[in-house]
Formats: structure tokens, C-alpha cells, sequence
């Protein structure tokens, strides 16, 4: 498996790091392939509760798809696409580290998270106008449904760069913060969401999909809601709030 995708793994957080600094984290045919094996892991194992995705270097988080090998032929936007809906499917919460500039996919990879922490003196810029490309329908549909119709419109009709404080106050960032702030931020963000109970969280994460896409499902809803009141989960939850000590979460 190619070194240009590291994935790590501590107690119940894995890290999965764009490892390639000199093309930008550019995403290629390899890449691509490697993080949807190491993501399609996580859909079946249930020891790890969360997902940090991050880029090596100071620059570039991520430049999206490598146009070199969308302009030869040896890859297709689906390859990306596939890539994306995995990790925007996976039952666990997600966050994803902006370790720098954001540029075309690298967007979209960002928006299939569930949150995002970036850092000041960022910035991020959607050019597929700009080069004549249509940037693809499943892809545009993320960034309506993440961001909304006129925001949408900005980065994608309009080509519009826009810098961190920007990417906040449009909700494409959760966090904001400083560079050296960065790793702690994002890892207690992740030590806080994995210490939660599981169950209640990927119920709950289902359940909000599920609604953002105007797609809720009532009745699964429900199912889920009633297997969270009758898991030890919820039990412990009242024990440890009796006992006045942290709970210990089975996701169960």
C-alpha cells in the first residue's frame, strides 16, 4: 500500500493522514485506493469510535484530485466521488484537521466530515470553472447540502477564494484557530466525542443524514432511539452520574 496515505490507530481514534507534501496532497488513482480500504475498515470495526482525517505539511491540507491524472485518462471523478460518500457514509463522527490551503476536491473531502477545525491565515478555492470543469453532480449536491444554495453558488459558480475567518462565518469551519493549535485541538475534540456513548452518537448521527438530505426515515429513527433507551449504555450513563465518575461506554 502506497506511504502517501499513513493511517494510525490509538485506542478508539484512527488518524488518516494525506502523506504526499510535494504534490499538495493531490489524491491520485493509489491514494484514492488506499483511503477507501483503510475507510471501508472502519465500517465494521467497532472499536474505533472516531475518525481524524489530516494532511502532512504547513501548505496544503489537500489540493482534491490529481489533474495530471484526470487530464491523461487514469482517473475517473468517480474514483473521488466513491471516496468521499464512504467517509461521508461511515456510521462514526469524523473530523477532519485543514492543516493548510484547500483547493478543488479538497473542499469537497473536507465537507464529507462532520466537522472541520481549520487554522488562520487559510485559505480555500473551488477553480473548476476556472479550468472549464463541471465539477460532478454527487459533489455539488455535498456542498448544497453542507453549505447551502448561495454559498454553493460562491465557491463553485463564482470560483471565489476564501480565507479562514470567511470559512467560518459561513459554516464551512466549526473551529478556527491558530497553527500550533491545530493537533491539540482536533485531539481533544476527537478524546471528547470517542469518550461519548457510542451507540447514542452514530444514532444520532444517522438520524441527522438522514434529515439533512430530506430523507428521515421515521420509523428507523425511532428504532434507533428506542435501542438507545434500552442499552447498558444508558445505564452506565445514570450510574456514573449517581457515582459522580466518568462513565465507561460499551457502545451497547
Amino acid at each position: 500500500m502506497t506511504d502517501t496515505i499513513r493511517y494510525e490507530c490509538s485506542g478508539h481514534i484512527a488518524c488518516l493522514t494525506l502523506n504526499n507534501p510535494a504534490q499538495h496532497n493531490a489524491l491520485g488513482q493509489e491514494q484514492l485506493a488506499a483511503i477507501q480500504e483503510h475507510v471501508a475498515g472502519l465500517h465494521v470495526d467497532e472499536q474505533i469510535r472516531v475518525l481524524v482525517i489530516t494532511g502532512e505539511g504547513d501548505k496544503t491540507f489537500c489540493a482534491g484530485a490529481s489533474l495530471q491524472q484526470l487530464g491523461s485518462g487514469n482517473l475517473s471523478s468517480d474514483a473521488f466521488q466513491e471516496t468521499t460518500d464512504l467517509i461521508a457514509e461511515l456510521p462514526i463522527p469524523t473530523i477532519c484537521a485543514i492543516s493548510g490551503n484547500v483547493y478543488g476536491g479538497g473542499a469537497e473531502l473536507a465537507l464529507s466530515c462532520d466537522f472541520r477545525v481549520g487554522i488562520a491565515g487559510s485559505k480555500l478555492r473551488v477553480p473548476a470553472a476556472a479550468i472549464g470543469l463541471c465539477y460532478p453532480v454527487s459533489g455539488i449536491n455535498r456542498f448544497v447540502e453542507r453549505l447551502g444554495v448561495s454559498v454553493a453558488k460562491r465557491m463553485l459558480l463564482a470560483a471565489e477564494e476564501m480565507e479562514a475567518q470567511k470559512l467560518l462565518e459561513i459554516g464551512f469551519l466549526d473551529y478556527l484557530v491558530q497553527p500550533a493549535a491545530l493537533r491539540e485541538t482536533t485531539n481533544k475534540l476527537a478524546a471528547d466525542i470517542a469518550a461519548l456513548a457510542p451507540l447514542a452518537v452514530r444514532s444520532m448521527k444517522q438520524i441527522i443524514q438522514q434529515a439533512a438530505a430530506g430523507k428521515l426515515n421515521r420509523d428507523l429513527a425511532q428504532g434507533l432511539a428506542q435501542e438507545c433507551l434500552a442499552s447498558a449504555d444508558l445505564q452506565e450513563g445514570f450510574a456514573a452520574k449517581r457515582e459522580k465518575r466518568s462513565p465507561r461506554f460499551q457502545g451497547r
